[in-house]
Order: C-alpha cells, then sequence, then structure tokens
C-alpha cells in the first residue's frame, strides 16, 4: 500500500544518511512509531507521512499538534521498555511524495518537534 511503500523509501533515505533501523512499525496501546532508528548515540522516532501530490502542504504539514502528542506518548512507552541510561532522543518527520510518472521525493525533517 501507499503507506508501506512511503516506509520502505524513508528507511532507504535514513539507512543512505547513517541512521540504523532498529524497528519498524513498532506498536503501543497509544498507536504505531512508523520507525526508530539510531542516528550516532541518539534515539529517533521517525514518523512518515505519504501523500501522491504536495497540495495541502505537504506529507510533513500533516503531522499536526495532536499527532505529535500521540508519537509522544508512544515514545515515552518504548523507553519504559529501555533497560539502563536513557539515550537521547529526538523525533524526525518524513515525508514521501509520490507524483503520478515522476520520482518520489523524500524530505527528512531533522528534530521536527520536541517532547515540550
Amino acid at each position: 500500500t501507499l503507506g508501506r511503500l512511503g516506509e520502505d523509501l524513508a528507511s532507504r533515505e535514513l539507512r543512505r544518511r547513517g541512521y540504523a533501523i532498529l524497528v519498524r512499525r513498532y506498536r503501543t496501546r497509544f498507536g504505531e512509531i512508523d520507525i526508530i532508528a539510531r542516528d550516532g548515540d541518539t534515539l529517533v522516532f521517525v514518523e512518515v507521512k505519504t501523500r501522491r501530490s504536495h497540495g495541502f502542504g505537504g506529507a510533513v504539514a500533516a503531522v499536526d499538534h495532536r499527532k505529535q502528542r500521540r508519537l509522544i506518548n508512544m515514545a515515552r512507552s518504548y523507553l519504559l521498555g529501555l533497560e539502563g541510561p536513557l539515550p537521547p532522543c529526538r523525533f524526525d518527520v518524513v515525508g514521501v511524495t509520490l507524483p503520478a510518472g515522476e520520482r518520489p521525493v523524500v524530505e527528512v525533517v531533522v528534530h521536527a518537534f520536541g517532547a515540550g
């Protein structure tokens, strides 16, 4: 489906940038984190938004304040399962746009929002 293709393209781009993909589609009671990765010593929670066009602000604009809150709660759930000291963490957003007849556009927004 569209979402899985977007996640595949996002994972490929993140690996190209040196991220180590730890988990894909991590499920919590709050929902699902698309990708959990490491970028150096930093644990990165990645939300992937895939769209067929740049309309309505594109894929990255779809991660509104409500979605950010859900992602923060999902990340907390993941962190509760870790042992030892917690690593530095951040939230990245990957926007994947798949315009008809054109190459996919993958945009990575590093540290897209904070845990407030």
